[in-house]
C-alpha cells in the first residue's frame, strides 16, 4: 500500500510515498554493485538523442547488478534480503546459492525472505522459480521473459507487470503481454514465475516538482511557448492554434494515433494480436 502523508505543507498534502516495511535492513551486496556515470540521454558526441530532452541532474545512485538471465541451472538458492533498487521500479532480491555465489534477482510479488528459488527446464511453480516457457501451465503469470534462448530475460521487467500464459503449439508459447498484445515466444526461452513486486508504482503521486528532479527529469517545456524555430507549436503573438492538421514532435513527426512499429520488422510474424488502444 502507498504511504500516505500529514498536510504539513501544500507539496505534502497530495504527495505518495512507497511502504518499506517489507524490505530488509542490510546494505547493499558489495560484489554486485558499482558507481556509474549518467549520460542524460546523450550519445557519445555529448548530443541529445532519441527526443530525450529534459534529463539530467537526479541523485547519485549506486548500480546494482541484476542477473536477468539466471543461468544457474539446478542450483538453489536462498533469499537472504528483499531490497530496493533506486535503478529499476520493481524490488529486487538477494539470493545465495548452495555453491556459494551471491546474485540479485527481480522480486515477484509474493517471494518472502528464507525462500528457496531454482532455475531448471521443469520445476515448481512458485514465486522466482524459473523454468522453460513450454513447461509452464496456461494460465500461470510469468515475468522476465526471454526473447530468444539463452539471451536473458527482456521482457517484462518492470514493476507489477506480469504476462499470461495462454496457450502451446507448433514449439511456440503464446503470451498475453501487459500491454494487451498476444505475442509468440519459443517453449524454449525461459521466464520467471509470478507477478513482480511494487505494484502500487503506477499509483504512487509524487506531490511536488523537486521529487521529479530527484528522479532526474527536469521541468518540460510545451512547444506552444516556443519560437518556430524550435518546435512545429511555436511562434505567434499570444495563444495560437497548433497551426498543423496533425500533432506533432518537436522534430516534426507525426503522432497521436499514429503506428510507429516498423512493417518490415522481422519479429513482426511472432504477435498475433496486437495491443488494444
Amino acid at each position: 500500500m502507498a504511504k500516505n502523508y500529514k498536510p504539513t505543507t501544500s507539496s505534502r498534502r497530495h504527495m505518495q510515498g512507497y511502504d518499506f516495511s517489507g524490505l530488509s535492513d542490510l546494505s547493499p551486496l558489495k560484489s554486485r554493485v558499482h558507481g556509474y556515470k549518467k549520460s542524460y540521454g546523450r550519445n557519445n558526441q555529448g548530443r541529445i538523442t532519441g527526443g530525450r530532452q529534459g534529463r539530467g541532474g537526479g541523485a547519485k545512485q549506486l548500480y546494482r547488478e541484476v542477473d536477468f538471465k539466471q543461468d544457474k541451472f539446478n542450483v538453489p538458492g536462498t533469499v537472504v534480503a528483499l531490497e530496493y533498487d533506486p535503478n529499476r521500479t520493481t524490488r529486487v532480491a538477494r539470493v545465495h546459492y548452495k555453491d556459494g555465489d551471491k546474485r540479485y534477482i527481480l522480486a515477484p510479488q509474493e517471494l518472502k525472505v528464507g525462500d528457496t528459488v531454482i532455475t531448471s527446464e521443469q520445476g515448481l511453480l512458485r514465486p522466482g522459480n524459473r523454468m522453460k516457457l513450454k513447461n509452464i501451465p496456461q494460465g500461470s503469470l510469468v515475468h522476465n521473459i526471454e526473447i530468444h534462448p539463452s539471451s536473458g530475460g527482456k521482457m517484462v521487467r518492470s514493476a507489477g507487470s506480469a504476462a499470461s500464459v495462454l496457450a502451446s503449439e507448433g514449439g511456440y508459447v503464446q503470451l498475453v503481454m501487459p500491454s494487451s498484445e498476444t505475442r509468440l515466444v519459443s517453449g524454449e526461452c525461459y521466464a520467471s514465475i509470478g507477478q513482480l513486486s511494487n505494484q502500487e508504482h503506477s499509483s504512487i503521486s509524487l506531490g511536488k516538482a523537486g521529487r521529479t528532479r530527484w528522479l532526474g527529469r527536469r521541468p518540460k517545456v510545451r512547444g506552444t511557448v516556443m519560437n518556430p524555430v524550435d518546435h512545429p507549436y511555436g511562434g505567434g503573438e499570444g495563444r495560437q492554434g497548433r497551426g498543423t492538421r496533425r500533432p506533432k514532435t518537436a522534430q516534426g513527426k507525426v503522432t497521436g494515433g499514429r503506428k510507429t512499429r516498423n512493417k518490415k520488422k522481422k519479429s513482426n510474424k511472432f504477435i498475433v494480436r496486437r495491443r488494444q488502444k
